[in-house]
């Protein structure tokens, strides 16, 4: 395999993409301080990148859910007609082709010029608060169809040449319940979109147009060489397959698989998906652009190199991404898509399954999905709402060098912080700690949940609720064991409590309910008996693990001291080892158990 040509200044090339990553961060330092919605102000739902003028990724932020972001524009919009100062949006899962993949996020895309010829696009999205829909927060379990899920815009200029066309945003923010907020968030987007633009301007002033499309081109091909060479390290030659499962739509108690068949030949790399089942009533559908999937991969072969830029060299790589039509993801318009992250986790566990049979085990376990809750009240007399939507970390799958991350919400995002959520919502926060006991047993230990207390201050409220990896909790691999489910109590040790569904709405709540939200954890990785004991005793005194769980999980007696009983350990491990399969599904927990109403 050869590496790419070298024809380039390498300063240059170092250069450029250095003052891509600065302009990007720039953008979303301006994001971050001037929009409203914690959505993306607290917790960094956002996306900033820069494109070609082909509209291929050059520079993204590390977010495996953009696709072609600029495709669907250059359909609409032909290059020859575009001028400089015009700006597009849109948020159309269908009509993008799952470039944007639910409706929140809405995507701004700045054509950029240099000395009247067109080079480039600069783009910035972000998740808005509310976009109407049949729920306060535009997502809901109770979803059918996608026009329950807010307003759809398809690609649509919003200036041109300057201009701003303030009758296409008054139509959309009539359609929020929140317009303020969202109008202060779309304000910040398209600043920083704007923003974009001047630094690829001032950038393509200093190098030259043509040293800038050069450069453009080492990078994708870099990032391209850097994932083939992974893949031929990693990847021997064959055919492999597997299949993460979702436990239900909101709609039903049906699985729903996620079956991915990778296949290898030489350089020749293709994914295939079509064995996938097919979409579903409910709003966990993934419209998934082919390169998304290249993109996970990419991610998931070469995170450790920082080099490595997050844009279209990944699917460059691949031979073919295979979908079909009618699957959980490729879902047919109109489709619910708003809780598609359930499936889109699911594709990260199906491709790391995929290397896991490849190479013996030789990558991180599953994480499950992390937990999202709307907490609504709706003041009929005074035509007001009031919404609290937070999003809770999980437990990432152990590696194979390391435990998982413990409490850890999404790549590149946060949770709120306690003082913030009371500041801001009729909330009050009264545990927030660490799930026992979640993490999947393992040598290397799968990531902890957490558990949140969430006391009710609204006179009312309604609930909705987004959890999974219950019947189907995150796989281990290799000897360790599956991540442990998480449930929401409502009321817990009082005489009226009640379990909630994992994923449901119209949960009716009064003033001074407790919620109890316990997150799941990740999967372990290798046998729990080559846990060093120290370790386990560690786990127990910092509260990650039970004693019980030191005993029955890893095989490790303590003493009422909480001491290691040396010898009845080492009689325990060598009697009672049981290495099973490479993966380990776990038992989950019973319908009953997971789905009481």
């Amino acid at each position: 395999m050869n590496s790419p040509e070298k024809t380039l200044d390498p300063v240059t090339v170092e250069l450029i993409k250095g003052a891509l990553q600065s302009a990007r961060s720039e953008m979303e330092a301006l994001i971050d301080r001037t929009s409203m919605s914690p959505f993306i102000r607290e917790k960094k739902d956002y996306f900033t990148a820069f494109f070609d003028r082909q509209g291929r990724l050059i520079s993204g932020t590390r977010v495996p859910l953009a696709g072609n972001l600029i495709d669907c524009i250059l359909e609409q919009y032909p290059q020859d007609d575009m001028r400089d100062g015009d700006l597009y949006i849109y948020n159309d899962p269908y009509w993008s082709k799952g470039a944007v993949s639910h409706l929140p996020d809405m995507v701004f895309v700045a054509p950029v010029f240099s000395r009247s010829e067109l080079m480039g696009f600069a783009e910035a999205w972000g998740h808005l608060w509310d976009i109407g829909g049949l729920m306060p927060g535009s997502i809901s379990p109770d979803a059918t169809e996608t026009f329950h899920e807010g307003i759809l815009v398809p690609p649509t200029r919003i200036y041109r040449a300057g201009q701003f066309n303030e009758e296409v945003m008054r139509m959309f923010l009539r359609n929020s319940r929140f317009p303020e907020m969202v109008r202060g968030d779309l304000k910040a987007i398209m600043a920083s979109c704007q923003l974009g633009k001047r630094r690829l301007e001032e950038i393509a002033e200093r190098f030259g147009l043509a040293a800038l499309n050069a450069v453009f081109e080492e990078m994708l091909e870099q990032t391209a060489f850097s994932l083939r060479t992974a893949l031929s390290e990693k990847v021997p030659d064959g055919r492999y397959k597997f299949s993460d499962c979702l436990d239900g739509d909101g709609r039903n108690d049906q699985s729903y698989a996620v079956s991915l068949t990778l296949e290898k030949s030489g350089e020749d790399i293709s994914l295939d998906f079509t064995e996938s089942t097919n979409q579903a009533t409910g709003a966990i559908n993934f419209k998934m652009d082919k390169s998304v999937p290249a993109n996970m991969l990419g991610m998931l072969l070469t995170g450790e190199d920082a080099s490595v830029q997050m844009n279209a060299g990944f699917e460059r790589a691949l031979k073919s991404v295979k979908l079909r039509a009618g699957s959980i993801v490729d879902p047919v318009y109109p489709a619910a898509v708003g809780m598609r992250s359930h499936t889109m986790v699911r594709v990260t566990g199906s491709l790391l399954g995929v290397l896991g049979r490849a190479s013996d085990g030789q990558v991180s376990a599953a994480s499950p999905v992390y937990v999202l809750y709307y907490l609504r009240s709706h003041d009929r007399l005074r035509g007001s709402y009031e919404l609290c939507i937070e999003g809770l970390g999980v437990g990432f799958g152990a590696r194979t060098f390391a435990d998982g991350i413990d409490a850890v919400y999404f790549v590149a995002q946060k949770n709120y912080p306690v003082e913030f959520a009371e500041m801001e919502f009729g909330v009050r926060i009264e545990a927030y700690r660490i799930h026992k006991d979640s993490g999947g047993p393992g040598a290397y230990r799968g990531g902890a949940g957490i558990i949140r207390d969430v006391r009710v201050l609204w006179d009312e409220a309604v609930l909705g609720l987004r959890l999974d990896n219950v019947k189907h909790p995150a796989w281990g691999i290799k000897g360790g064991h599956a991540g442990r489910a998480g449930r929401v109590i409502v009321n817990p040790g009082a005489k009226d409590e009640r379990q909630l569904r994992p994923m449901s709405d119209q949960n009716q709540l009064s003033k001074g309910d407790l919620i109890r939200i316990m997150t799941g954890g990740g999967g372990g990785w290798g046998h729990p008996f080559d846990r060093p004991e120290a370790s386990v005793r560690l786990d127990v005194l910092d509260g990650f693990i039970s004693s019980e769980s030191a005993l029955t999980d890893y095989g490790v007696s303590l003493t009422q001291d909480l001491d290691i009983d040396v010898e009845a350990t080492r009689t325990i491990r060598a009697g009672a080892r049981c290495d099973g399969d490479m993966f380990n599904h776990g038992k989950g927990i019973t319908s009953k158990e997971g789905l009481a109403s």
